[in-house]
């Protein structure tokens, strides 16, 4: 019987797939997503312009497509009251305009699915392709892709009305505004300790890794992101990192261009 219990134990150590009797289930998932993400975030990072902005345009799309989903479910007693009277062709065409702006985002799952999704995949994608071609994320990229998500949205959701142009512009002024807003706060309350600054290359690499547990030791020797081209094995031994992770750190900084001392 013991050396069953032995085996199951092996078998989940050798597979990485199994809970371990005295592990958390929901950090054990927790943990194996996080390793997922990771990889795949590496993966993509190291796929041509094209490819990486077509990836992450169609994944978030399927997030928005998730919560259009959502949203319809929860709003799906408002349909019945937005419904136009018989004489509706008498009625004012601003009416008209609101009611129809109004069932845009009041419509059934496949409608609010297929609004959201082209919202934040628009969204995603201009994200992706300014970031890659300025090198940097700050608040103009972020309302750049608001813009145009939120013009994309006005468009499939039908809140354009009868001027399409003017009130697809307004509808991206609008996100833009409101995503600089949020942007700009987001900044401001989520700025780092400033003697974390030194360590913002350092802390995306170990991220990217999974080797974030290890910033600490970067920072106990003082190794910041000016050190990270000049890093070698006898540097890392000093601040007691294993040897798994040493090479792990030292191979992904030879691949790097941005990291090779120059």
């Amino acid at each position: 019987m013991g050396e069953s219990k032995q085996g199951a134990v092996a078998a989940a150590d050798s597979t990485g797939f199994l809970v371990q009797p005295d592990q958390n289930p929901i950090a054990f998932v927790q943990a194996k997503w996080k390793e997922l993400e990771n990889g795949f975030r590496v993966w993509l990072e190291k796929q041509s312009l094209p490819v990486e902005a077509a990836v992450v345009t169609a994944t978030s799309a399927l997030q928005g497509a998730g919560i259009g989903v959502l949203m319809a479910t929860l709003t799906s007693d408002m349909n019945s009251l937005l419904t136009p009277p018989p004489n509706g062709a008498s009625l004012n065409p601003d009416a008209v305009a609101s009611l129809q702006q109004a069932k845009a985002l009041a419509g059934g799952p496949l409608v609010q699915a297929r609004n959201f999704a082209v919202m934040t995949g628009t969204n995603a994608g201009i994200s992706c392709v300014l970031k890659r071609l300025r090198g940097k994320e700050d608040v103009q990229s972020s309302m750049v892709a608001a813009f145009g998500s939120g013009a994309m949205f006005s468009l499939v959701s039908g809140m354009a009305g009868p001027n399409v142009a003017l009130n697809a512009a307004t509808s991206g002024l609008f996100f833009a505004i409101v995503q600089g807003g949020i942007y700009q706060l987001g900044q401001k309350f989520s700025q780092p300790p400033v003697e974390d600054v030194h360590y913002v290359k350092t802390r995306t690499m170990l991220s990217n890794l999974g080797l974030q547990k290890y910033e600490k030791n970067f920072k106990k020797g003082m190794l910041d992101d000016a050190t990270l081209p000049l890093l070698t094995d006898n540097a890392l031994r000093d601040v007691n990192i294993p040897p798994g992770p040493r090479l792990i750190i030292l191979d992904h900084i030879g691949r790097d261009s941005n990291m090779k001392g120059r």
